[in-house]
């Protein structure tokens, strides 16, 4: 939950703030509001530094998105159709002059580059001690430092250790799929009526259309990215063929009348030769990581080349040839086919595999692929690569990409693997298009006890396993065994002359599931039956003995015949209950909103597209077996089926915005469902919902944005851009859904749409608990036009405290267009903070309330300030410790300097065995610093750091006073009334503070709750 907005004025004016009241502003979805305060993370905003890479973020425009607006930049060129040409002399007049402005701000500080950005974003990479990463964070001109983090792919490994996921030979048809066996046919895109059919079949689904992979590279030998010899001219009829240049580019010319220039970089087991027509770029970003990781693994070429098969398998699934027939351990899966089979790929190799063991995709390397890519005028870009739950959206990748969708490039990002928990979800950025990962093509196998039930999981049998002894893990244990290590049937806890010849019944977790089943096979076991001990996804690996993984409800039930005497099972292949499983419902890793990073107001994943079980290319070195072909599940297998449709889409229409496209693609998206098969609109789950690539191309309707509105959002959401532009909410961001954070009683929002389709569209909108208003609720539209309209959103009767969900829907002659809505209402909307004086008094306080009827008000403290002085030198910290006791509902901290023209920073830290984590910071350009937030009693630590002292002097004196709020006791006379307060919903009330028998030399700190509310407006009095 971060920090409500608060614009960072002053230095570091990209840094989202943590200073100020550091409070939630709303909970998971479907849940109550849980206690205040999870500050964000220091060192991404604020500090505390430390020494090691940096990428520094610096004023001005990057070439991508400079429009001449100052002096100081010329209005660039687009390359024709979009992007920009990088070519002409007015760009590279623009990148030298970035280039040398930042190796002089690097100079300031005695710091040198090692990797620049010029084109889509302004900055650079460097080694810096923590003094030089403080020191560079307050030299104007520069808008972020930010430590060079590793991400990581979103999806697990063969091993099955995370996200891996395998799929058996025969498979049940998916529901209303008919007789689906790829995830193209799910989707619709084969066949007669299918969506390629009207782009001129397989060879012409993506024609013309570059799509950049950044991952971990791409086996070039591939039959799913086979290619021809590339020429030195076009092709003689085929004027979106690429060719090789006299300087060795590769040129291509696309179909939006724009020319991707891409580079083919050699190296270990990668040449010339393995640039195709297929594939038309190689390139290799390894600087960031080796220099924080050290040198290269033996197994990791130096090159394109993958031997992890994670990128071979995202690229394959995105752009992969049709009709490649895929075998697996042996077994015929039949053709498969990438979603654009006809689009040209360019690999950009991000993520790396040291020596040490360490593996990752460093964020200074991440930066530098994407300002290749942008350079290299490329149409999609897939990023199947995350850093976690997001917690900002001005890091430098998002500000990249920023700059890449500036461009017309879209981007598919994927959601996370960190579901089902809610506010898990990563990349919140809304000129991103975020994909969540659910079944479509099912891979299944069915355990049959011996009594006769049948149990359906996720399974990649390809031969059935006759009835066999059916034994629990930890009946079988070895001796000496923790029952805990059998249970998950960790590497030597189970005894071969117990498990031999038997059905091993084993728990998920602990380690890899593949590696479950080696340890299954290595004692003797023919078959396993992998079980969720709580709800999770089901996954079917390619393991190493027979094996159906189950979901928890069916797995008791094996486990309790398996502790009967004598039980057996078999495992057959496919779905031998009967009962069809439904599909597509969202995976239970599947990341999941609401993603407070904009406090609620954008929602977020925007679509769900096939992410379970999806067979696809892999590198031969990484496979079990010595395949190509593997299966795999994570958000990492969905976001490049919605590159493949962005790059379909752009073939029909090759000129539309990103986020016409993203627009387009949520607007017209079909419903999830459950394990029951009803609608499952969990739009925190699902977005838009499901992926309807047979409705996408026409949809009626889109909601567009841009460059400005993507600054004003950033503007409304408390960072300071530097750009002067106008603020505005970011509910109302021009975007295909509707999200408020912080609703009370009433909103209206407004939103605009153009018309691709004539006619009459009829807008309706509900919500339950809620009175929702459309107007205009009729538009008459041209093709092309485009017109505003509003959205009031009044509650009535939806829970205070909790999510509630809805939808939008604008009706034509043949067209649905339909937008998700995410509302939470408040209690009230209420000042964050009243400041009082005197010894006694009273002042009245007005609110916005949520709700009809009373409002319960609860007055906390008053608390005297606890101080102590102290001085820092320049550079240094000075620590002191503050114990937060029992009863605290509310703490702050207080940092004032001496000297007026010093400038302090401040660091809170708890203590945990023996060790000072920091929970919060505050570094503003001002003299003093303030932290206040809730925490959990116990023992914590300020640090206050000297950034600059006054001038001529090496050390700044400051007073630290701290105020720890409790919920009753405190100092003197202290309420609110009337209490409880009437109030209307919608609203202003206002009630009246007083406070009596207080000491007039000293500060106090109190708050007042409202109701349900955990979000209080704090009272200073002195």
């Amino acid at each position: 939950r971060p920090p409500p907005r608060c614009p960072r004025r002053g230095r570091r004016l990209l840094a989202i703030a943590t200073t100020g009241l550091l409070l939630a502003a709303a909970p998971a979805a479907a849940v109550a509001a849980p206690p205040v305060v999870e500050p964000a993370a220091p060192g991404t905003a604020a500090g505390p530094y430390s020494d090691g890479r940096y990428v520094v973020v610096l004023a001005g425009d990057p070439v991508a998105k400079a429009d001449g607006s100052t002096a100081a930049e010329p209005k660039l060129k687009s390359a024709p159709g979009g992007g920009v040409d990088v070519t002409q002399r007015a760009a590279q007049d623009y990148r030298r002059t970035l280039l040398k402005t930042q190796e002089d701000v690097a100079r300031t500080v005695g710091a040198r580059p090692t990797q620049q950005y010029t084109v889509a974003l302004n900055g650079f990479a460097a080694q810096l001690t923590a003094a030089q990463a403080q020191e560079l964070a307050g030299t104007p001109g520069v808008l972020a430092v930010t430590k060079d983090v590793l991400r990581h792919p979103t999806a697990g490994s063969a091993t099955g250790a995370t996200g891996a996921a395998a799929q058996p030979a025969a498979a049940a048809p998916a529901t209303g799929s008919g007789t689906a066996a790829t995830t193209a046919d799910y989707l619709g895109l084969t066949g007669p009526d299918g969506v390629w059919s009207g782009l001129g079949g397989a060879a012409g689904a993506g024609r013309g259309v570059v799509v950049a992979d950044l991952d971990t590279g791409l086996w070039p030998e591939h039959p799913s990215v086979a290619g021809r010899p590339l020429g030195t001219a076009p092709a003689a009829g085929d004027e979106f063929s690429p060719y090789r240049t006299a300087s060795g580019q590769v040129r291509m010319a696309k179909n939006d009348g724009g020319t991707f220039t891409g580079t083919c970089e050699t190296g270990d087991d990668w040449d010339a030769a393995d640039c195709t027509t297929k594939v038309v770029g190689a390139r290799v970003f390894s600087t960031g990581f080796t220099a924080g990781n050290g040198p290269l693994a033996e197994t990791e070429p130096a090159s394109a080349r993958d031997t992890d098969g994670h990128g071979t398998h995202t690229a394959t699934t995105a752009v992969g040839l049709s009709g490649v027939r895929a075998t697996v351990d042996g077994a015929d899966f039949g053709e498969t086919t990438g979603v654009a089979p006809a689009a040209a790929l360019a690999v950009y190799k991000v993520c790396w595999t040291a020596a040490s063991g360490d593996a990752g995709c460093a964020n200074s390397d991440l930066v530098a692929a994407i300002d290749a890519a942008v350079a290299d005028n490329v149409d999609v870009i897939n990023f199947s690569i995350g850093g976690g739950a997001a917690t900002d959206v001005v890091d430098p990748v998002e500000l990249a990409f920023l700059s890449a969708a500036s461009a017309g490039i879209f981007v598919s990002a994927s959601a996370g693997n960190s579901g089902p928990g809610a506010s898990t979800l990563d990349h919140a950025s809304p000129w991103l298009t975020t994909v969540g990962a659910a079944t479509s093509v099912l891979r299944e196998g069915t355990v049959r006890l011996g009594d006769g039930r049948r149990f359906v999981g996720a399974s990649f049998n390809v031969t059935p396993l006759p009835r066999s002894p059916l034994a629990l893990s930890t009946a079988v244990a070895a001796p000496g065994a923790k029952a805990a290590d059998a249970q998950l049937c960790l590497a030597g806890s189970l005894d071969p002359a117990k498990a031999a010849g038997r059905i091993v019944v084993c728990d998920r977790g602990g380690n890899g599931r593949v590696e479950k089943s080696a340890e299954v096979e290595r004692a003797g076991g023919v078959g396993m039956v992998l079980v969720n001990p709580t709800e999770n996804s089901l996954d079917a690996d390619q393991h190493h003995v027979p094996t159906v993984h189950l979901d928890t409800a069916a797995g008791e039930a094996v486990k309790a015949h398996a502790r009967k005497k004598g039980a057996t099972a078999s495992l057959e292949l496919g779905n031998t209950t009967g009962r069809a499983t439904p599909t597509p419902q969202i995976g239970g890793f599947s990341s999941r909103g609401p993603t407070f990073v904009n406090d609620g107001d954008v929602l977020k994943p925007d679509v769900a597209a096939p992410g379970v079980s999806v067979l696809a290319g892999y590198s031969p070195e990484a496979s079990i077996s010595g395949d190509l072909f593997a299966p795999l599940s994570g958000t990492s297998m969905s976001a490049p089926h919605v590159t493949g449709l962005a790059a379909l889409h752009l073939t029909a229409h090759p000129q539309w915005s990103p986020m016409a496209v993203k627009s387009a693609l949520m607007t017209t998206a079909r419903d999830l469902v459950g394990a029951d098969g009803a609608p499952a609109r969990d739009p925190f789950a699902g977005g838009a919902g499901f992926v309807d690539p047979t409705r996408m191309l026409e949809p009626g309707l889109v909601y567009d944005s841009g460059p400005l509105e993507w600054l004003q959002y950033l503007e409304g959401s408390g960072v300071d851009t530097g750009t002067g532009v106008e603020a505005v909410d970011p509910s109302d961001l021009n975007q295909p859904s509707i999200a408020v954070g912080d609703l009370a009683g009433t909103r209206t929002v407004t939103r605009s749409v153009t018309a691709t389709t004539s006619g009459l569209y009829y807008g309706t909108a509900s919500v339950p608990g809620f009175d929702v208003k459309v107007s205009p609720s009729l538009l008459v539209m041209t093709a092309g036009q485009t017109k505003r309209f509003t959205v009031t959103l009044t509650r009535t009767s939806a829970p205070l405290e909790r999510w509630a969900t809805g939808s939008l829907t604008w009706k034509g002659a043949d067209r649905t267009v339909r937008s998700p809505i995410a509302l939470f209402p408040e209690t009230v909307a209420a000042p964050g903070e009243v400041a009082l004086t005197g010894a006694s008094g009273s002042q009245d306080v007005t609110v916005t309330a949520g709700l009809t009827g009373r409002l319960d008000l609860t007055a906390a403290g008053l608390a005297a300030g606890r101080s102590a002085t102290g001085s820092a030198a320049t550079g240094k910290e000075t620590k002191t410790r503050v114990e937060v006791p029992q009863g605290t509902v509310l703490s702050r901290f207080d940092v004032v300097a001496d000297d007026r023209a010093a400038d302090l920073d401040m660091v809170l830290y708890r203590v945990q065995g023996g060790q000072e984590v920091p929970v919060a910071s505050s570094g503003t350009a001002a003299a003093d610093e303030r932290v206040t937030t809730l925490l959990e009693p116990g023992t914590y630590v300020v640090g206050v750091t000297t950034f600059a002292a006054a001038p001529g002097k090496t050390s700044a004196g400051y007073r630290l006073t701290d105020f720890q709020v409790p919920a009753t006791g405190g100092a003197g006379s202290f309420t609110a009334s009337p209490d409880p307060l009437p109030v209307r919903l919608a609203r202003e009330a206002t009630y009246t503070l007083s406070w009596k028998g207080l000491d007039p030399a000293k500060q106090y700190l109190g708050a007042v709750f409202y109701g349900q509310s955990r979000i209080p407006t704090v009272v200073s009095v002195g």
